[in-house]
């Protein structure tokens, strides 16, 4: 994880979005998740937080496949589809990063299968009618870039880096994205909106090899450059998205729009972040107070990060935690594959382990239950889900970086427009309710996309690849954190 909390992700792009007034389209996505039906290792799940660290009309639905338990699947994909006429492609959820790129043919380096059950599909701008090239003069590619930076025959291009020197590169094409708009209770129709997105003609590293391939990353981050972003800025969406991550069936939901029920309270977002940052206040195990590091509390370094898998803290605050929490139940603990905290126990953990409490600004509190950080390696045998980061921002604050462990079966709602974010625990296979710009309220149901028709999307926003991607335009490059 350290290494992925100094991933470096650097896009040579320009980026310029018109934001005009939103309107408050709901749309959804179906998700699978990415290990879903296999053993896994735990590994696995440490190297993915590693690689990864009326028109005015609805809202869009993203049905959910999947689960987000370390012991059984713990991460998920989406299903897309791009062109004229539309083709499915299966990619990463990120909300780490800011835009979505496609694996585009001819592409000799990237991944031609897959052991996650669907077939690989590289993108063909030919075989679309209403694909088009983004130019040098293009306002996406011209606002930001420096004047000479993009070559009028190559057009406008993208390359990202990533810390385990896998990279992705390509240019710029503007095509039809169609997704499922929320049109009435548990009911949906297509919605086709031009997107800019990036065609990967050149993978490498985990990227161009990986044995659990996808055919692209969507990404779902704060920057114009996002698909949230392009979809808010052409009036079929707000700049607001919510999941609901079931890690006991499975699935889940994944919705952009307002939400009208269950209620959600929220507390701010700390401005001017890359990452959905907020204020942690106060951390308890079931009433007994923790010791927060200083500069923590003070610069916001609490990440929420649905692409994660696992929790990570400080050293020190990761030592208190366990050490808290063993002396209320002892156990004798063992170290599994060198990092995670591992021991025997035949009991109910719920009834044997205390809650952990996080308290943020505004009096909104997160409790992760026993069933939540613990997960099972084989019978009678636990492990802790919380990790040591090591992360830090370029300043050395220390950073917490909260992942699916601790956001499963709530419903996490990303408000962008109000700059909150917020959550309530939620019954994550039952529905939540969205609101169009109209007036109108309509159910949106939990789904799996494993179980699911094969041409809906509804969706959940779980990133597979880094979890941690600092945006750096043109030349400009920082870390990570």
């Amino acid at each position: 994880m350290a290494m992925e909390l100094r991933r470096k992700l650097c896009i040579a792009v320009a980026v310029f979005i018109i934001v005009i007034e939103f309107a408050s389209c709901n749309f959804v996505f179906k998700v699978q998740h990415k290990f879903a039906g296999k053993e896994k290792k735990l590994a696995h799940f440490k190297s993915h937080d590693t690689r990864r660290h009326s028109r005015m009309l609805a809202s869009v639905d993203l049905p959910l496949g999947g689960d987000s338990r370390v012991d059984s699947v713990g991460l998920y994909f989406t299903r897309i589809k791009l062109g004229s006429p539309p083709k499915e492609y299966h990619v990463q959820v990120d909300t780490g990063s800011d835009i979505l790129w496609i694996n585009c043919a001819p592409c000799p380096k990237c991944p031609s299968k897959t052991n996650l059950g669907f077939s690989l599909s590289l993108y063909d701008a030919k075989a679309s009618s209403t694909s088009k090239k983004v130019g040098c003069e293009d306002d996406f590619c011209s606002f930001i870039a420096n004047s000479d930076s993009c070559q009028p025959a190559v057009g406008c291009s993208y390359h990202i880096v990533y810390a385990d020197e896998s990279t992705s590169e390509g240019n710029f094409i503007r095509d039809n994205l169609t997704l499922e708009q929320v049109t009435g209770d548990l009911q949906t129709g297509p919605l086709g909106q031009e997107i800019v997105f990036g065609c990967g003609s050149d993978q490498s590293g985990q990227l161009g090899n990986s044995e659990s391939a996808v055919d692209g990353v969507m990404g779902f981050g704060q920057a114009n450059t996002s698909v949230l972003s392009q979809l808010a800025a052409t009036g079929d969406a707000k700049r607001v998205f919510s999941h609901c991550l079931d890690n006991v069936k499975g699935g889940g939901i994944f919705a952009v729009g307002v939400v009208d029920s269950p209620t959600v309270k929220t507390t701010p977002m700390v401005p001017n972040q890359m990452h959905y940052n907020v204020m942690l206040t106060e951390m308890d195990v079931d009433g007994a107070p923790l010791v927060l590091p200083p500069s923590l509390v003070r610069d916001g370094g609490t990440i929420i990060d649905s692409g994660t898998t696992l929790a990570y803290l400080p050293r020190a605050l990761y030592e208190s935690l366990i050490e808290t929490i063993t002396a209320r139940q002892p156990v004798k603990l063992h170290i599994v594959e060198e990092t995670f905290q591992c021991f025997s126990f035949s009991k109910d953990v719920d009834q044997s382990f205390p809650p952990v409490n996080f308290q943020f600004e505004d009096s909104l509190k997160l409790t992760v239950y026993p069933h939540d950080y613990l997960f099972t390696l084989e019978k009678n045998m636990y492990c802790f889900g919380w990790q040591i980061g090591g992360m830090t921002t370029e300043d050395r604050s220390e950073v917490i970086l909260l992942g699916d462990m601790v956001l499963s079966n709530k419903l996490v709602v990303y408000d962008l427009e109000n700059e909150v974010i917020g959550w309530a625990d939620h019954n994550c296979s039952s529905s939540i309710k969205v609101k169009d710009g109209s007036g109108g309220v309509y159910s949106v149901g939990a789904d799996n996309l494993s179980s699911a028709p094969p041409l809906l999307m509804i969706g959940k926003l779980l990133t597979i690849l880094s979890t941690f991607m600092a945006v750096a335009f043109t030349s400009l490059e920082r870390p990570l954190i």
